[in-house]
């Protein structure tokens, strides 16, 4: 019996560090698609960043303890690969994101990891350093699990999935399974338990992804529902001006037609020395005025 256990707990093991590989590997195509774009577009360096620092502390973790070899050859491999990333993304990242990586880094990896070996090295001793140790790896292995979940906020904000990497999220639901079993098979709960919020961060993920992945980006909606508005103004404004002009013209023919229906002038320009036109009107032109000639000067 204890040896079927040994041989469950060293299978699960094996296929923790497979899929645990894989969920390393999964950014890959991210990380293509920044190269390509020569940026980093709406990615973030957090999810790298608390990666490298969990793997740091799992390996932490397990020189301190004599039955979990496993973990510290996935997490040599995992600070490894969190490495490459965090270079990649800094050397496609622009200044603002660039100095907001760094000081996540510094706060993280220098600062946090540098005061945890410190102080536990410095004054707990024995069976337990390994159990304070093992309490950290479990809080940091959570903000692992929930590090991918920054994005969630802006998949629901946009309706859009396109910076929400699924394959990181499948490998990480599968590895959480993979190293709970482990952890349990072991006894060692600090494995165990950050794993079962792992899979349900997993699956929420997942779930999010499949529900939005056909959606229409809202930014999208909004500019095409500008551009309709704009058309429809303008559409609206070609119809108005004909319509002004239209106006003007039968104004403009009504008045000449009134002048030439009251009054019918001829005139006749000659050469002479007088500087006096005779005018004749006609008798209807203006019922209430005498008959009289209207002598205009020029």
């Amino acid at each position: 019996m204890v040896g079927n256990l040994a041989h469950l707990t060293l299978a699960f093991g094996l296929l923790g560090n497979i899929v645990s590989f894989m969920v390393f590997l999964a950014p890959i195509p991210t990380f293509y698609r920044i190269y390509k774009k020569k940026s980093t577009q709406g990615f973030q360096s957090a999810p790298y960043v608390v990666g490298l620092f969990s793997a740091m502390l799992w390996i932490y973790y397990a020189l301190l303890k004599s039955n979990v070899l496993l973990l510290i050859t996935i997490n040599s491999v995992g600070c490894f690969i969190e490495t490459l990333y965090i270079c990649f993304f800094l050397k496609y990242a622009t200044k603002e994101a660039r100095m907001e990586s760094l000081k996540l880094i510094g706060l993280l990896i220098v600062v946090g990891f540098g005061l945890i070996v410190g102080l536990t090295q410095g004054l707990l001793t024995g069976v337990t350093r390994g159990v304070a140790v093992g309490w950290i790896c479990l809080v940091f292995s959570l903000c692992v699990f929930v590090a991918p979940l920054g994005v969630l906020r802006q998949v629901i904000r946009t309706k859009s999935v396109e910076y929400m990497p699924i394959l990181l999220s499948v490998a990480l639901t599968l590895s959480a399974v993979m190293w709970f079993f482990y952890g349990l098979l072991l006894g060692d709960f600090n494995i165990a338990i950050p794993n079962v919020l792992g899979f349900t961060f997993g699956v929420i993920q997942m779930i999010l992804y499949f529900v939005y992945k056909n959606k229409k980006p809202i930014t999208e909606e909004k500019i095409t529902a500008i551009g309709e508005q704009k058309y429809t103004t303008s559409k609206v404004e070609e119809q108005k001006i004909p319509e002004t002009i239209d106006y003007k013209t039968i104004d403009v023919v009504k008045l000449d037609a009134l002048l030439s229906s009251d009054v019918l002038l001829a005139a006749k320009l000659k050469e002479s020395e007088h500087d006096v036109i005779p005018v004749a009107v006609e008798p209807q032109a203006h019922p209430n005025v005498p008959n009289h000639i209207i002598e205009v000067s020029v």
